[in-house]
C-alpha cells in the first residue's frame, strides 16, 4: 500500500533494549478534502531512509499495516496496529534550473571579428 502527503514531522532515531532495536517516526499530512495526519514508523535499517528528507516535502511512502495481539496481566487480550514504512519517494518538483547550469549573459561572449563571409567550406550542407 502507499500513502501520499506532505511531511509534517520527522523524529530522531530511537534505540530500544539490549538488542539495539531502532525506530524512527514521521508524520505526513494527506492532501484530500479532510486531511489526515498519519504517523508512519520506520524500523531497523529503514530508519536511514529518512535522512535526506525535510519537513514540507511532498512524498509517497510505501507501507505495511502491522497488527499485534497482547494479553495483559489481568488476562485481557488487547490488539495494536502500526503503520510501517519501507520505501519513500520525493514527489516535490525540483526547480527547473537544477537540471542545467545557468547560462552566462551574452556580454560574456567575445564577438567573432575575424569572420569572413567570402570563405566557403566544402561541406555538402
Amino acid at each position: 500500500m502507499e500513502l501520499q502527503g506532505k511531511i509534517k514531522m520527522i523524529d530522531e532515531t530511537k534505540t530500544y533494549g539490549n538488542n539495539g532495536f531502532r525506530k524512527r517516526e514521521m508524520v505526513i499530512t494527506t492532501e484530500e478534502q479532510y486531511p489526515q495526519h498519519i504517523m508512519i514508523e520506520f524500523v531497523q535499517d529503514k530508519t536511514d531512509l529518512l535522512n535526506s528528507y525535510k519537513v514540507g516535502q511532498d512524498v509517497k511512502v510505501s507501507i505495511n499495516v502491522r497488527g499485534r495481539e497482547w494479553v495483559n496481566p489481568q488476562g485481557e487480550t488487547k490488539y495494536f496496529n502500526s503503520i510501517q514504512g519501507w520505501r519513500i519517494e520525493n514527489l516535490s518538483q525540483a526547480p527547473a534550473s537544477g537540471d542545467m547550469p545557468p547560462m552566462p549573459p551574452a556580454e560574456a561572449f567575445e564577438p567573432a571579428n575575424d569572420f569572413n563571409e567570402e570563405e566557403h567550406d566544402d561541406l555538402p550542407f
